[in-house]
């Protein structure tokens, strides 16, 4: 750590019109600008910047002790589209210390709220109520959590590329904070985190980021829905939900009443930035680390944009996400009938086979003869080159009144948001995940389809050995399922996971599907499908979401409904075989098994063939083209402008007959310019100019019911 003194020799020191900038589309070139930090001219500020994005801090010294400064955020600032997030000052972060609240740095003399003017910075002044700064660092950031990479992913840094400015702050009591700022190599990303550690004092409440963000939209009276800010935060302690909006219990968007100069009437603009747990952490004396805050700048409010946004910085925080097997669900766990599906994925080239749910697989069994069953399984399947896993619920379902959550309001199990939960801190909590860590060591399985995970339920029981009461109940539950989540990610362990946790180390959930529309007609189911996939990828990467493809009837639908026997629906199976592949999305393909004749056979490999000849582009982010309806084509296109392949576009014909039409591919995402060399399907590439749009015009005819796509590169 270096004192404050020692800060005007360690930090260069520039001026803004001499620090490094990036002046293209980061999402189609490559920016070559390393992170820094650096001092202004005038001694006041640190900038940590990567070109792209940068964030400023102003420093006050207290005037009776130069070794103690005050310090806030001052700006941050997307810099290629010039666009500034902060309009106001805030303390660094906020905590609820034995009773007491204490700002974590911040500075005061701020007259009007709506703006930062050079003359209201020198009008700043330290809080003399707030921890003070005393020392700082830099240094590259650390990885969150071991990644052991097993299997197929796409080739990222772990940790990421980037740089960590470290603040530190004392107080009394033995007080020691660290607030962590990072910036990422290569897009406009920052994230933040805090580190507080006592010898003497609770903490029972936490803001690791409060921010007085522009208002996107000023509007007098409250208008139905507020126009988002381009400033986008998600914590890694999002839970329940399978999207990052209903998982996003870290991060809210509150009032400021104390913004008097806003336009809305009632002062009800949603524009302070609030970061941190919901309830608690309530912990007690020692050492707590918040869930890291991730800050992504966008630079527009098109939705495609911001989505390619969001899914490089998901492939940049949580690459293992990018792990995406070609999966199977076996509805038994019967050891003759898992050994006949390992053996049909061996032959199609499957590459995971899951004992899902339904299928009697334990994995809280302790029996050692159960135990030594499932290992020959395991054993068995990596001869034939297949990894192996199974099911295993958690939330949404009564273990015992001892056990349960219990609800603040009434004292008794009940009024989970399932219903009936188990609590994490129970002893039947703790020992379920000793139980499935025990499984998955004593098996060698490779996987976990982990179902109703914590969906962060409180619990006011004083008697779980996991948690004191209330006030820490959340905060361990969450804290207890990411500890183990992340030992898997060390392990290897692929985890399928239908909520948002990516960030916490689980590699997919649900694409989003109606589960009950797989008992629809046939036809029907497809259309479903390709709806779901275009709907999904939005802000899913194509590998963060699993689609679904009931071999045998699956809720209902009769013989209508059911593709089995598979060598009697051909079309059928084609269907969804080309929709999945096609969209770089993996299916669980629930049945006993993946062929019924040597044509249905032929018909699996030829699509598993294909995605493994194209698996680099077909796991690449999405373009949408036109979403399906049943009245026309509709399509997508995979873009990598760093790959050899740089598009690849998949069209879709749903109608009884064949049609003919000039699609117009917008390739500007692929980083190809003025022409291009395209091939349709496995055909002779030819030379394809492009309008002024980088958009290519090619006629084609789509056979009835078919499909075509176009590799471009």
């Amino acid at each position: 750590m270096l004192l404050l003194a020692a800060l005007l020799f360690e930090l260069p020191v520039l001026a803004d019109a001499d620090a490094p900038r990036f002046r293209g589309d980061w999402l189609v070139e490559t920016p070559k600008i390393a992170c820094m930090a650096y001092r202004s001219r005038n001694r006041r500020e640190i900038v940590l910047t990567n070109g792209i994005v940068r964030r400023v801090f102003t420093l006050v010294p207290f005037p009776t002790d130069p070794l103690r400064s005050g310090i806030a955020t001052t700006a941050i600032d997307e810099l290629v589209s010039g666009e500034s997030f902060v309009r106001a000052v805030e303390p660094e972060a906020v905590l609820q210390l034995s009773g007491r609240k204490l700002r974590v740095g911040g500075l005061l003399g701020q007259t009007n709220r709506a703006f930062l003017r050079p003359e209201d910075l020198e009008a700043l002044r330290p809080d003399p109520d707030a921890l003070a700064l005393t020392g700082i660092e830099t240094g590259p950031i650390p990885e969150r959590m071991p990644w052991k990479r097993v299997r197929w992913c796409e080739d990222r840094p772990w940790p990421p590329r980037g740089l960590r400015l470290t603040l530190n702050f004392e107080g009394a009591g033995n007080l020691r904070v660290q607030v962590q700022h990072d910036v990422y190599e290569g897009l406009p990303l920052l994230a933040k985190t805090v580190v507080v550690d006592s010898d003497e004092l609770e903490l029972e409440g936490l803001e690791s980021e409060r921010l007085a963000v522009v208002e996107p939209q000023s509007s007098v009276e409250a208008p139905e829905g507020w126009l988002p800010s381009n400033l986008v935060a998600e914590s890694e302690m999002g839970m329940f939900g399978q999207d990052r909006f209903s998982g996003a219990g870290a991060v809210r968007w509150e009032l400021e009443p104390e913004f008097t100069t806003q336009v809305n009437y009632a002062l009800k603009t949603p524009c302070r930035l609030v970061c941190g747990p919901p309830l608690g952490p309530g912990a007690k004396p020692g050492t707590l680390r918040s869930p890291t805050v991730f800050e992504l700048l966008h630079d527009s409010h098109d939705r495609e944009r911001r989505g390619l946004q969001k899914r490089r910085m998901y492939r940049t925080i949580a690459p293992w996400c990018t792990e995406n097997p070609i999966l199977m669900h076996a509805r038994d766990a019967a050891p003759a009938a898992v050994k006949q599906a390992l053996d049909q994925c061996s032959e199609v080239g499957f590459e995971m086979l899951i004992l899902s749910f339904g299928s009697g697989i334990d994995m809280e069994s302790e029996d050692p003869d159960y135990l030594a069953s499932m290992k020959e399984l395991a054993d068995y399947a990596h001869e034939k080159r297949v990894e192996l896993g199974g099911y295993s619920l958690l939330a949404s379902r009564s273990i015992s009144p001892a056990d349960d959550v219990i609800d603040p309001k009434t004292g008794k199990p009940g009024n989970a948001i399932f219903g009936s939960s188990p609590c994490l801190g129970s002893k039947w909590g703790l020992d379920y995940f000793h139980r499935l860590e025990r499984f998955l060591g004593a098996t060698g399985m490779d996987v976990l389809e982990h179902d109703g995970s914590y969906p962060g339920d409180v619990c006011a029981s004083t008697t779980h050995p996991g948690h004191l009461g209330l006030s820490d109940s959340q905060w361990t539950q969450w804290r207890t399922i990411c500890d183990f989540y992340a030992r898997c990610r060390e392990r290897g362990t692929y985890l399928n996971v239908p909520d948002w946790y990516f960030l916490a180390g689980s590699t997919k959930s649900a694409m989003g599907y109606r589960e009950t529309n797989w008992s629809l007609p046939r036809d029907e189911q497809v259309l479903h499908g390709r709806q779901n996939l275009y709907d999904g990828t939005w802000e899913k990467t194509p590998s963060m979401g699993w689609m679904f493809v009931p071999l045998t009837e699956y809720q209902g639908g009769g013989a209508a409904a059911t593709i089995e026997p598979l060598k009697e629906h051909l079309d059928a199976y084609e269907a969804h075989l080309a929709n999945n592949f096609g969209a770089g999305a993996q299916a669980c393909y629930r049945g006993p098994r993946l062929y019924d004749s040597e044509q249905t056979k032929a018909l699996v490999v030829k699509w598993v063939g294909f995605y493994k000849r194209h698996r680099r582009i077909l796991d690449a982010d999405i373009v949408h083209l036109r979403r399906a309806d049943g009245r026309d084509w509709d399509g997508w296109l995979h873009v990598d402008p760093a790959g050899p392949e740089r598009a690849l576009a998949m069209l879709y014909n749903p109608l009884a007959t064949p049609i003919r039409r000039t699609f117009s591919i917008p390739l500007y995402y692929a980083g190809v310019k003025e022409k291009v060399q395209m091939a349709q399907e496995d055909g002779v590439p030819r030379e394809v100019a492009l309008d002024p749009g980088q958009r290519a015009l090619v006629e084609l005819e789509i056979p009835a019911r078919g499909r075509t796509w176009l590799v471009f590169r």
